[in-house]
């Protein structure tokens, strides 16, 4: 047998450049490169090894270690988890700065490998810097912060102990059933030391990303299920786009004539002018979804994890005798609301109840019903693109709020633009193939509501851990993904200032990024959301605190967003009006570089709630009696219109 004496750190690249996936029969390179922020727990021993000999593997310097995991989640989503990026940093903060990141790609399935420095594992010299002492356990460090977000986690402590943790990483990179974060936390000192590797570590290994089969039984239950049920309702989840299950799931749907609803995950799977489609379903989805939701008598799931959004809570399918057929392909999803489990592939599965069914006759009996929704809906979607603010008698989609500061909102950011108006102009004067990026605040809703997707997974949303943040850095990491395609950021004034740093990141390696920046001045989702409970606005309006009453109550805060962004180097147009706004999209399609677009709406100009609810956790002692009133509505929904289980 022979060996190679090298470094650990350099073990690990040569390791990564060998790694391959093969999904039907088509193989990729599976680790494109490394995002890192070089620090002291590095940089000496994995970037020696990068700049030694890094093979194809190409080094990205991030600005920020959420950030620059948050890159790599988001090139990995848009590359249905196909190619990944690693990720490494420095111990201490470092390391620290990418649980958020880890966390948001476990919670959407999303493959991401992270490789944080650690603290020595000789532990001569602690407290080395930035070590947290742990006085009861000295085996513990900061990277112990990932163990529960993380799908596998490993600390390699010996040089040899890398191989049995890079073979398991792999694992669970290429399980589409059990994949997430990954993290392999590296000591400092055993980065650099060196070991004799046998070569058959170094071979090309290829994971194959196979397609599981649905059992006999299971098809047939399924099958029958179906055949028993006159309005059957499919939701289009993520899986079928990281399936590539798209053209089937449109056949299966369009021979058996069942409508579907849309995921924040699934959108973009089917264009939005599918007769079938009825739109984007849940607490944030529209009335076209979620009226036939209500009568469904049958739900099937296709690659859906059921979230509380997509359920409304488990109050959505309220049908007296609904019942749910669940096709995942990861076991745990499959058997959430007491469904009956396809546990396969969402291609493979679809295809084979199709089989089984083809022939059959059936065909679900909805009759005019999704015709007359999605009438419905569209009438509504006209509505909200034509609402202009009128100052003498206007009322606000989320009205009963803030409605009597619209007017100093409208003065201070010099606006009249209302939220679902502006996106109404965004769609209609964007490319239709470009991929949009968002992840929280009042922007999902609205876009899993009113954006209609003209070309297949262009819309990229992260609503599985609503990570403010995201947008800016995902849309990085969509731009390396789809190099041909405009890439934009849909972003709050909120998410801007939490996140932004990749901006540089984008500049440095000329990936232009066009940023569509609300700002409303406020967190004003969760303003909604606080003052819907019966609460005051608290705490989430952007405001100067007032020296006279010790409060968060004086003037709004301005904020030139623009100005920011062309400190890094972006063109940037500041948007006030309609004609601005039309002027800027088409002037930044012709820009070379990152472009911001810093457009000024007013507050509570979003869309609100069509046929669903969601469940929160209000307060049922105050002293305010709205409070109180709306607790007991909450516990009221919780007794009589929500599944248990």
């Amino acid at each position: 047998m022979n060996k190679q004496k090298m470094t650990t750190a350099q073990a690990l690249v040569k390791f990564l450049n060998q790694q391959y996936v093969e999904v039907d029969g088509e193989q990729y390179p599976f680790i494109q490169g490394v995002f890192t922020i070089f620090g002291h727990g590095n940089v000496v021993g994995l970037g020696q090894a990068l700049e030694e000999a890094p093979g194809h593997l190409r080094v990205y310097q991030g600005c920020n270690e959420q950030g620059m995991a948050h890159i790599a989640t988001g090139f990995a989503k848009q590359k249905k988890r196909k190619q990944i990026f690693a990720v490494t940093s420095s111990v201490g903060p470092g390391a620290a700065n990418m649980i958020t990141a880890a966390a948001t790609a476990t919670a959407n399935r999303i493959p991401l490998l992270l490789l944080p420095g650690d603290t020595f594992a000789t532990r001569q010299p602690d407290p080395v810097l930035q070590q947290v002492e742990q006085y009861g356990d000295g085996t513990i460090s900061t990277n112990d912060c990932f163990r529960p977000i993380s799908r596998y986690w490993d600390r390699v402590s010996r040089p040899e102990q890398l191989m049995a943790a890079m073979i398991n990483a792999m694992r669970v990179l290429t399980d589409p059933a059990d994949t997430g974060a990954v993290t392999i936390c590296l000591p400092q000192d055993v980065q650099g030391e060196a070991w004799d590797y046998p070569d058959y570590f170094f071979e090309k290994r290829v994971h194959r990303i196979e397609r599981r089969p649905a059992t006999t039984i299971s098809l047939n239950e399924a099958v029958s299920l179906i055949q028993s049920h006159k309005r059957p309702l499919l939701v289009c989840g993520g899986g079928v786009r990281y399936s590539e299950a798209h053209d089937v799931f449109l056949d299966f749907a369009q021979r058996y004539s069942i409508p579907f609803g849309e995921t924040q995950a699934g959108k973009s799977a089917i264009v939005a002018s599918h007769p079938l489609n009825v739109g984007g379903i849940g607490t944030t989805g529209g009335l076209a979804a979620n009226l036939l939701a209500k009568e469904a008598d049958l739900v099937i799931g296709v690659g859906t994890r059921f979230t509380d959004f997509t359920t409304a809570s488990k109050s959505l399918f309220s049908h007296p005798n609904v019942k749910f057929l669940n096709i995942n392909v990861a076991e745990f999803d499959a058997g959430k609301l007491d469904g009956l489990k396809v546990i396969a592939d969402a291609k493979e599965a679809l295809s084979a109840i199709d089989k089984l069914m083809q022939g059959s006759g059936y065909q679900a009996q909805w009759g005019e019903a999704i015709s007359k929704a999605k009438q419905q809906w569209q009438t509504e979607l006209t509505r909200l693109f034509s609402i202009q603010y009128k100052p003498l008698d206007f009322v606000p989609e989320v009205a009963g709020h803030l409605d009597d500061k619209l007017e100093e909102y409208k003065n201070v950011l010099g606006t009249e633009l209302t939220q679902t108006r502006v996106l109404g102009l965004i769609q209609q004067n964007m490319e239709d193939n470009a991929i949009i990026v968002g992840a929280a605040g009042s922007l999902p809703g609205d876009l899993q509501r009113i954006w209609l997707p003209k070309h297949r997974d262009t819309y990229h949303l992260e609503y599985g851990y609503s990570c403010m943040g995201y947008e800016i850095a995902a849309a990085v990491g969509a731009k390396i993904a789809a190099p041909t395609q405009p890439v934009y950021a849909m972003v709050g004034d909120g998410s801007y200032l939490m996140l932004h740093s990749e901006l540089q990141t984008a500049i440095q390696e000329n990936l232009k990024i066009t940023i569509l920046l609300f700002d409303n001045a406020g967190f004003g989702c969760i303003n909604n959301l606080q003052m819907s409970q019966g609460m005051g606005s608290f705490g989430t309006e952007n405001r100067h605190r007032n020296p006279q009453t010790g409060l968060m109550d004086g003037p709004l805060v301005k904020v030139d967003f623009a100005k920011n962004a062309e400190s890094y180097g972006c063109k940037s147009y500041r948007v006030h009006d309609e004609t601005q706004l039309i002027s800027a999209i088409e002037d930044a399609k012709l820009q070379l570089g990152c472009v911001l677009i810093d457009i000024k709406v007013l507050p509570k100009t979003m869309t609100n709630g069509y046929e669903a609810w969601w469940r929160t956790g209000t307060a049922q002692v105050a002293n305010k009696p709205e409070i109180v009133a709306a607790a007991d509505k909450i516990k009221h929904m919780v007794d009589n219109n929500v599944r248990l289980y």
